[in-house]
C-alpha cells in the first residue's frame, strides 16, 4: 500500500494556502477554505480529508454546518475546541457580513426584505426567539430588538416590553418576527393569538403591526401576505 502523502508533500499549486495566493480565494473548494481554518490533520487524514468528511456529515450544505456547535464539531476525530471554536467563528463572521450588507437597504417594502434582514440572525437557532423591528413614518428601520427566548417549540412574549420599546424609539410602526427550528411554517394557533394580542395594543398607542414573519430555513411565512394582519 502506497504511503500516505501529508499536504506538505502536495505540489505547491494543490495545497489550499498556496492556492489561495496563487489563484485567488475563489478557486479554493469548501472542503479547502474549511481546511485552512483547521490548519492540519492527524496521522490518518489530511486537513482536507477531515473537510470533506466534516461538510459530508452535513450533505455539504455550509447552512447546516453553520448551526453547528462546538462540541457538535468536536465529536470528529481530530477536531479539538480550538479548531471548533475556529470553523465556528468564521461562520458567525460570515453571517455577520451578509447581515451588514443587508442592513445598508434600510427600508422595508415587503415581506421579503424583512426576510433578509432577519434570517442571518433567526434561521439557524436550535430555539425559538422572538424579534420586534421599529419603523419611522418612512418604513426605514429604527432598530430591531429581541423581545422573547425559549425552547424548541415556544417562547414567551411580553406585550410591555414590546410598546415600552416601540415608545421609547419613536418608532410608528412594528413588524413582529420569530423562528420556527422545526422547519414547520405554520403559523399555530398561539403565533395567531399572540399577533391578535399585540396588534390589539399597539392600535391603542396608534402604532401599526405591518406584519408577522415567521422565519425557517431559506423560507419564511408571512401574516401580511397570507391575510392574517
Amino acid at each position: 500500500m502506497p504511503e500516505k502523502l501529508n499536504i506538505t508533500d502536495w505540489a505547491l499549486e494543490d495545497r489550499p494556502r498556496e492556492k489561495l495566493l496563487l489563484q485567488g480565494r475563489q478557486s479554493l473548494t469548501d472542503a479547502e477554505l474549511i481546511a485552512i481554518l483547521i490548519g492540519s490533520g492527524s496521522t490518518e487524514e489530511t486537513a482536507v480529508e477531515l473537510a470533506k468528511r466534516i461538510l459530508n456529515n452535513v450533505n455539504n450544505n455550509l447552512h447546516l454546518l453553520g448551526k453547528q456547535s462546538i462540541s457538535d464539531l468536536m465529536k470528529f476525530k481530530g477536531i479539538g475546541e480550538a479548531k471548533a471554536i475556529s470553523i465556528v467563528a468564521a461562520l458567525e463572521l460570515g453571517r455577520r457580513r451578509k447581515l451588514s450588507d443587508v442592513l445598508e437597504k434600510k427600508q422595508l417594502k415587503a415581506s421579503k426584505d424583512v426576510f433578509e434582514l432577519m434570517s442571518p440572525i433567526l434561521s439557524d437557532l436550535p430555539h425559538e426567539e422572538f424579534w420586534v423591528i421599529f419603523l419611522n413614518r418612512k418604513n426605514a428601520v429604527i432598530d430591531k430588538q429581541k423581545i422573547g427566548q425559549g425552547g424548541i417549540h415556544a417562547t414567551s412574549v411580553d406585550l410591555r416590553l414590546i410598546m415600552k420599546a416601540a415608545i421609547e424609539k419613536l418608532a410608528v410602526a412594528i413588524i413582529l418576527c420569530h423562528n420556527h427550528p422545526t422547519g414547520n411554517m405554520k403559523a399555530s394557533d398561539a403565533d395567531i393569538k399572540l399577533t391578535k394580542q399585540i396588534v390589539n395594543a399597539a392600535d391603542i398607542l396608534e402604532i401599526s403591526v405591518l406584519d408577522h414573519l415567521i422565519i425557517g430555513d431559506k423560507k419564511y411565512f408571512s401574516f401580511k401576505d397570507n391575510g392574517l394582519i
